[in-house]
C-alpha cells in the first residue's frame, strides 16, 4: 500500500453521491475516407489488445486495518478491461443530442472505488457516421489539463498513422520528485500565507482604492449558487477560433477576454430567459497565466486563479467586453507585481471559500465567493488523428459543486474552440439553450466590433 498525498485524500473525502469528483472528456471522431462499417469494431479490438497498464490506471483507494479509508492506494495486478472499456451504440436515429444525453448520464455516475478509478466508453451509432469516446478519471488520479495532454499523446498529426495508442499504456511524463513530508507541506503552506503580509497594504489599495483586484464574496446570488443534486446534464459545441481572433484584433483585447465576454453575454441571455438575472454582474473564477508581458519569453510558469467581472449587467456587448478586459487586466496586474510564492498563495485564498460549502447552511446563508468557473485549457494546435480518424471535437467536462451548479470549460482544437458545459440537472434547466445563447452572444459582439 502507498500513502496518499493530502490533496488526493481531500478529493476522495469530499466526494458524495451529489458531488462526483471525476474529470471527463468527450472526443468526437470522423472515420477516415473509405472506412467500412466494421471500423469501430476493429478499433475496439485494437484497444482491448493493450493490456499493459501503467500504475495510475491500476490504482484504487485502500483501507488501513480494514476501516480507515482515503489515506492509501492499492495497485491491482489484474485490471478487468471489459469493465473499464465499454462499447456502446446510440439508439436510432443517432443524433448528437442522443450522444450528449448518454454522456450526461455517464458523467453523473460515481466511479467504483473497488476498482481503478477510470472508465472509457467507445460510442458508435451517430447517423452521420462519426463515433465518440467519453472518458472519465477521478480527480485524485489526474487533473483536467493532464488528462487532456494524455489524450493528445494517443493521437498523431499524421492521418496515415494507423497505430492505435490508448491512455492506459502510456507512461506519465517525468516530473521532478516532490517531498511528501507533511512537515514540509505545512511549512510551505504557512510560508506562502505569511508571505502575503508584506504586500497587504498593496493588496488593500488595489482592491479598495484602485479597484483592480476582485475579491471573493462580491458576486450576487444566482440560480447557479445553490445546493445541487447528483444528476448532471452536459452540452457541447465547437466554434471557429478565427471568429474570436477577429474580434480580438479589432478591439485590442485578448482572445481569452473575448471568450469571457461571449460567456458573459450568453449567461445574461440565459438568465433573462429564466427571469433570474441579478442586477449586479456575475463574477467568474478564471484560471490564468500570471506572467506579465515582459516575462513572456522567460522560463517557468505562474498560473493561478483570478476573479473576473463578466459584465452581465450590461446590455451592450462592446461595453461588456471592455469591462471584462479591464477586469482581467487589473486583476492580473496585481498578481504579476507580487513575488511568485505570494501570487500563488493569494490565488489559493481566492478559491479557499469553496471549502466552506460543506458546512451546513453555508451555501444558502452567504453570498457566493464567485458564480461559476470558466476555464480555457490549452489543446492541440494541429489536426490530430487516431487510426486515421480525425479528431473533430474535444470537449472537456469538469465538476459541478454545491454553490457552483454550472461549469464552462473549453479547449482549442486545431482551428476550433470546443466548449464543454456541465450543469446540475435539477438546478440548471435546459442547459443546451446555453449553446444558442453563446452563438447569439458571439454574433452580437462581432457586429459591435465591426468584424
Amino acid at each position: 500500500m502507498e500513502l496518499m498525498s493530502p490533496t488526493d485524500s481531500m478529493f476522495l473525502i469530499a466526494e458524495t453521491r451529489e458531488h462526483p469528483f471525476h474529470v471527463g472528456g468527450l472526443a468526437l471522431y470522423e472515420p477516415p475516407a473509405g472506412a467500412g462499417g466494421d471500423f469501430v469494431r476493429e478499433l475496439h479490438e485494437d484497444m482491448v489488445s493493450h493490456t499493459d497498464f501503467q500504475p495510475v490506471f491500476r490504482k484504487r483507494p485502500s483501507t488501513i486495518l480494514g476501516a480507515i479509508a482515503n489515506v492509501g492506494w492499492s495497485y491491482d495486478d489484474e485490471v478487468d478491461l471489459d469493465y473499464h472499456l465499454r462499447r456502446s451504440a446510440l439508439p436510432s436515429p443517432g443524433r448528437v443530442r442522443d450522444l450528449l444525453e448518454l454522456t450526461s448520464r455517464l458523467h453523473g455516475s460515481l466511479l467504483d472505488r473497488h476498482r481503478p478509478l477510470w472508465e472509457a466508453h467507445l460510442i458508435e451509432g451517430l447517423a452521420d457516421g462519426r463515433f465518440a469516446v467519453y472518458t472519465k478519471m477521478h480527480h485524485s488520479l489526474i487533473d483536467g489539463v493532464s488528462a487532456l495532454k494524455l489524450l493528445m499523446r494517443t493521437l498523431s498529426e499524421d492521418p496515415d498513422d494507423t497505430a492505435v495508442r490508448v491512455p492506459w499504456t502510456l507512461p506519465r511524463r517525468h516530473r521532478p520528485r516532490q517531498s511528501s513530508s507533511l512537515a514540509r507541506t505545512v511549512a510551505d503552506t504557512v510560508g506562502s500565507v505569511a508571505g502575503l503580509a508584506p504586500s497587504t497594504v498593496k493588496l488593500a489599495r488595489a482592491a479598495l482604492l484602485e479597484q483592480q483586484l476582485t475579491l471573493p464574496f462580491s458576486a450576487p446570488k444566482t440560480m447557479f449558487n445553490v445546493k445541487i443534486g447528483g444528476a448532471r446534464r452536459v452540452a457541447a459545441q465547437s466554434w471557429p477560433l478565427e471568429r474570436f481572433q477577429r474580434i480580438a484584433r479589432a478591439t485590442g483585447f485578448t482572445v481569452n477576454d473575448v471568450v469571457l465576454a461571449v460567456c458573459g453575454g450568453a449567461l445574461r441571455g440565459y438568465l433573462l430567459d429564466q427571469d433570474a438575472l441579478p442586477e449586479r454582474s456575475l463574477i467568474a473564477m478564471v484560471p490564468v497565466s500570471l506572467r506579465s508581458e515582459h516575462e513572456a519569453d522567460a522560463g517557468g510558469n505562474l498560473v493561478g486563479s483570478v476573479l473576473c467581472n463578466l459584465g452581465t449587467d450590461l446590455e451592450d456587448p462592446a461595453d461588456r467586453l471592455t469591462v471584462v478586459g479591464e477586469s482581467m487586466r487589473g486583476n492580473k496586474k496585481v498578481f504579476s507585481e507580487l513575488p511568485r510564492i505570494q501570487a500563488l498563495a493569494l490565488s489559493a485564498m481566492m478559491i479557499a471559500p469553496l471549502g466552506l460549502t460543506a458546512l451546513p447552511g453555508f451555501v444558502g446563508a452567504t453570498s457566493p465567493p464567485f458564480n461559476l468557473v470558466i476555464s480555457n485549457v490549452p489543446g492541440p494546435r494541429q489536426p490530430l488523428y487516431w487510426k486515421g480518424a480525425r479528431l473533430d471535437g474535444n470537449y472537456p467536462l469538469s465538476i459541478a459543486l454545491d454553490g457552483q451548479a454550472m461549469n464552462i470549460t473549453l479547449a482549442n482544437n486545431a482551428d476550433n474552440l470546443d466548449f464543454g458545459l456541465v450543469g446540475c440537472r435539477r438546478s440548471v434547466p435546459h442547459l443546451q439553450r446555453m449553446l444558442s445563447q453563446l452563438e447569439d452572444s458571439l454574433k452580437a459582439l462581432e457586429v459591435a466590433s465591426g468584424v
